[in-house]
């Protein structure tokens, strides 16, 4: 039981979250509330933090790590199929579809009213990360935020600069500092 109920939860998650991994966001936090013991809100912002820094995308990795946790590997196995069925079926659909019919008005329609869903999932996703970084309750973390609006200005300046560096920066203010 606990392996189909698995499934089905990232199997919607997989479903719905258009956007890529950062749109799934939303929908963990949903799935951390509804099932407490699988995993929570602190842990899933310190996955998302792991996930930027490793391959793979926010969702297949946190389904991944649930699904271990709460059932060994075979449940990371089941929970990570749940996560990647979904875009599966659906890119083997469009694959066969959008190339007959790309040029039809209600398929450009479709695809012009995804991409502001897309955004609003993104935006909602970076409030969540940005609420669970930034704030304990009512309470803002001072320090977190003050390296938040520092490595922001940082990045501003030198966006030059690959994504590991910020990331080993990142790192490394989080040993040191906090």
């Amino acid at each position: 039981m606990i392996y189909l109920t698995l499934f089905w939860e990232f199997f919607k998650i997989g479903l719905f979250a258009i956007g890529g991994g950062p749109a799934t966001v939303p929908f963990l936090i949903d799935l951390s509330l509804k099932f407490p013991n699988w995993f929570s809100v602190k842990e899933l912002a310190d996955m998302i933090a792991v996930s930027q820094s490793t391959p793979g995308p926010i969702g297949i990795n946190m389904a991944t790590y649930v699904g271990n946790t709460v059932a060994s590997v075979f449940g990371g196995v089941v929970a990570t199929l749940g996560e990647i069925l979904p875009s599966l079926i659906i890119i083997m659909l469009i694959s066969r579809f959008l190339i007959r019919f790309k040029q039809e008005l209600i398929v450009q329609n479709v695809l012009l009213v995804i991409r502001p869903v897309a955004l609003g999932l993104l935006t909602f996703a970076w409030l969540s990360i940005a609420k669970i970084s930034l704030f304990e309750g009512s309470q803002i973390l001072w320090i977190n935020f003050l390296v938040f609006i520092a490595l922001f200005i940082l990045i501003l300046k030198f966006k030059n600069w690959h994504p590991l560096i910020w990331i080993f920066i990142g790192a490394a203010v989080g040993i040191f500092f906090l």
